[in-house]
């Protein structure tokens, strides 16, 4: 998995954005949309993204194929939390489960002080294991537990925010 590159994404490529992003909600696992999102919802979204504080990278693999997309996006408007960012990855369905995740996050921990970051954190559902499991392999550590915060298909879920301090 180490043959893959990370580039900052274009306007251009909002719509497979979307599309990878709209592949993961019937899982009901990973985000707490419960309906596809259109390309312009996320215009405003992409627009808080920029190369230097806030990258949105397009990860292909050596063929040039986008296997997914990352995210740093802030944490919270407030000027305190600027070193703070939510770290977001999503994988083409057909790339799912083959070491991608590991070999981006680790990318994103790797380049996360280049852009001003000291503390990385991640929405993660509780019943989201896989995804537990690859940041927790990172050293992510429970930083707290939102009981019982979302609804999905009438089961509340739960929301586990993992935090890792980069030194």
């Amino acid at each position: 998995m180490g043959n893959i590159q990370f580039r900052n994404a274009e306007l251009a490529d909002l719509n497979k954005i979307v599309a990878i992003y709209n592949s993961t909600i019937a899982s009901r696992m990973v985000t707490a949309d419960v309906e596809e999102v259109s390309v312009e919802s996320k215009v405003q979204w992409f627009k808080e993204h920029n190369p230097e504080t806030r990258p949105l990278w397009m990860v292909e693999d050596v063929e040039g194929q986008i296997v997914g997309w990352a995210s740093f996006s802030s944490f919270h408007e407030r000027p305190a939390y600027r070193g703070t960012v939510e770290v977001s990855i999503y994988l083409d369905e057909s790339c799912r489960g083959k070491g991608y995740g590991k070999t981006i996050l680790q990318y994103c921990t790797d380049n996360a002080g280049k852009f001003g970051v000291t503390n990385l954190v991640a929405l993660i559902f509780l019943h989201n294991e896989p995804s537990l499991k690859l940041f927790r392999h990172f050293g992510f550590e429970d930083w707290g537990t939102l009981p019982d915060v979302a609804v999905l298909e009438g089961i509340e879920r739960s929301l586990k925010i993992l935090g890792k301090r980069i030194k």
